[in-house]
């Protein structure tokens, strides 16, 4: 049966206390205050005469609680590895945060997390004047990172562009006072270098919270106008240090084996040296002990000496001198092992079918003799020496 049927059944199951006969919508302030005192004998407390004061107070209560909570949850945050947390309270600067998860108070903390580890990278480029009135573009990247986050954030009111500024400027200083052959060529490191030693001095007081690592100086190019003479210009010193190297490898080289040789000479200078003086000593000593014997038989002596002389010399003479009687000449001749072996070896170079005037007078034929005589078969035995006087 439907808890609306008409009867006292029907009745007896309507929840609005209708009696079946007028069917309008419930009065919902009623239904709020009998649940009203439903919840408060729940909660232990005990309804009014007209329920309005208990409702409004638990109502309160409620929404305090779950404000609370939501407000409680919304301040659970994380900072990450790379990142530091400036927290601020009430907009002034409070603490900094390590990473991982922490809580701040909704509404009165304000956090701002900042990467401390990444390495950023900034670029300034553009066309500058030289010292000698030269104009060239130029270009450099500054790598950096935050050391210090409230830095960063509150001494300035953009840290990266007030780099960016500076950087500027510290490169069109250094390159205005620089040559155009200094930023394109051989000066390049020490643009480099002054120009970090210039942008640390300038941000410095400013104190960035940023740490400089490193500057990377891009290639630098002239207008396109005059680029070709200066590419020929950047060959022909390209070339200029490479003979320079070559030439110091080449003097490398040669000065071991020059000290070698100067060293070898000297030693044989002071070998000499010693060599004669004790030679002379030796002279010396030979004379002291002739003298006695010259002083007794000086013409015995001083035969005896030219024989040995006169012996020493001979020694060394491939000729040989036969005395004959007088009113003939002296036979000089070559000695007969030597004549032989000049025999074997002619004999072994030169056809004996072939006999021209160039070997004639190679073999020493005498003038004398009739070279006609000489046929191919014909005995050379009587060819000898031309005689003379010694």
């Amino acid at each position: 049966m439907a808890w609306n049927e008409p009867g006292n059944g029907g009745k007896d199951r309507d929840p609005w206390g209708n009696d079946g006969k007028h069917q309008g919508p419930p009065d919902l302030d009623k239904v709020i205050r009998n649940l009203s005192g439903k919840l408060g004998g729940v909660l232990g407390g005990r309804g009014s005469g007209n329920g309005g004061g208990g409702l409004g107070s638990f109502g309160v209560i409620v929404a305090l609680v779950i404000a609370v909570g939501v407000w409680v949850v919304s301040g659970f945050y994380t900072i990450g590895e790379a990142q530091r947390g400036v927290v601020l309270r009430f907009g002034k600067f409070y603490q900094t945060v390590e990473p991982g998860l922490s809580w701040k108070a909704t509404f009165i903390d304000r956090v701002y997390p900042v990467d401390v580890e990444t390495v950023r990278s900034l670029p300034a480029s553009g066309f500058m004047l030289t010292r000698d009135e030269n104009l060239v573009r130029v270009e450099m990247d500054v790598q950096y990172r935050v050391i210090e986050p409230r830095d960063y954030l509150f001494n300035v009111t953009n840290a990266d562009d007030s780099l960016h500024q500076a950087l500027d400027s510290a490169l069109r200083y250094v390159v205005g006072h620089s040559t155009m052959d200094d930023v394109l060529t051989v000066g390049r490191e020490r643009v480099r270098q002054e120009t970090r030693e210039l942008l640390q001095e300038i941000i410095d007081p400013y104190q960035l919270g940023l740490m400089i690592l490193d500057l990377n100086f891009l290639p630098a190019r002239p207008p396109e106008e005059v680029k070709d003479a200066f590419d020929d210009a950047i060959a022909a010193q390209e070339d200029e240090q490479r003979f320079i190297r070559e030439a110091e490898a080449y003097a490398r080289e040669i000065e071991p084996k020059a000290r070698g040789q100067a060293q070898r000479l000297l030693q044989e200078a002071e070998a000499y040296k010693q060599q004669i003086a004790l030679r002379a000593e030796g002279e010396v000593a030979r004379f002291r002990e002739l003298l006695p014997q010259y002083e007794l038989q000086p013409e015995l002596t001083r035969q005896r000496i030219y024989l040995e002389t006169m012996e020493e010399i001979y020694s060394k003479v491939n000729k040989v001198v036969v005395d004959t009687p007088e009113g003939s000449n002296s036979l000089m001749y070559l000695p007969l092992d030597k004549l032989m072996e000049q025999q074997a070896t002619r004999e072994a170079r030169v056809d004996p079918n072939v006999i021209t005037s160039d070997y004639l007078n190679n073999n020493n034929v005498p003038s004398g003799q009739d070279s006609g005589q000489l046929r191919p078969g014909s005995d050379r035995s009587n060819i000898r020496p031309t005689s003379g006087r010694n």
